[in-house]
């Protein structure tokens, strides 16, 4: 039985089994017991998307973590449930974005995947949203969504996701992926990054303020923020502080904070 990919689904299957190797290996370890210290818990870990299982292989052969595994496919939960003994109450057929974590884990766990390249945005924002229970992330992606996400300030790849998930993460570009090591290749390249979770607590200003900044400062990055930022300041606001002659690409995760503490202190 082959599982086929779904284009609509935006499923490239990994067949290169070093790559996968790779992959699971960069997800930290969980705490094993010695053999006379008594059992200790695993770390909990969900896979999104494990397809025809080329991670789920691996994920499985590591006694440190406790897995559980999100599919949307049909066929893919077939596949797996056939080719991997005791999949029944690990695997669940759900579409992720839609999914309430709450009722799989109660206290955190980490994330690993073949993200599909066409909702992998929408995957962050929602990790984003349970960051406090998620204390790491590796995940293979499109190579050119990798980049940004891990990309400094000053760059033209550098954008919203850059800023919201370095607020709350270390990113870390691990490698890269040639369209080879999928069927179907895909047409792009991919690459692997891990989110380690930091240790900012709190952004010391109105977070959903933050977003909003930093979504509408971007959402127009050519003009100053000056000009983009108009929707979203309070009438007779002073926009003479120099930062407000800069573009959005221009300022790092601070840099937001002090501008949205300025716009609502």
């Amino acid at each position: 039985m082959e599982v086929r990919a779904k284009k609509a689904l935006g499923q490239h299957f990994l067949t290169d089994l070093s790559i996968a190797q790779r992959i699971v290996d960069s997800l930290s370890p969980g705490g094993i017991a010695s053999p006379d210290s008594g059992p200790i818990s695993k770390t909990a870990v969900l896979e999104i998307g494990p397809g025809m299982g080329v991670l789920t292989q691996y994920l499985l052969q590591r006694e440190d973590i406790d897995l559980k595994l999100v599919e949307l496919d049909g066929e893919s939960v077939d596949y797996l449930l056939t080719h991997f003994p005791g999949m029944q109450g690990r695997l669940y057929q759900a579409d992720y974005l839609r999914l309430d974590i709450h009722k799989l884990f109660p206290g955190p766990y980490r994330v690993i995947g073949n993200f599909p390249y066409n909702i992998s945005s929408q995957i962050f924002f929602k990790i984003l949203d349970d960051k406090d229970r998620i204390p790491e992330v590796v995940c293979m992606i499109q190579k050119e969504v990798a980049e940004r996400i891990a990309e400094q300030p000053g760059s033209k790849t550098y954008g919203i996701l850059s800023v919201l998930l370095q607020a709350w993460y270390d990113i870390e570009y691990l490698f890269t992926v040639g369209s080879g090591a999928f069927a179907p290749p895909p047409k792009v390249q991919s690459a692997v990054i891990r989110l380690r979770r930091n240790a900012r607590t709190d952004l010391g200003c109105d977070g959903k303020l933050f977003k909003t900044v930093v979504k509408t400062a971007f959402n127009q990055r050519r003009k100053t923020l000056r000009n983009a930022l108009k929707p979203l300041l309070p009438e007779g606001f002073d926009a003479s502080d120099p930062v407000f002659d800069l573009r959005a690409e221009r300022l790092g995760v601070e840099d937001f904070v002090a501008l949205t503490r300025l716009i609502a202190p």
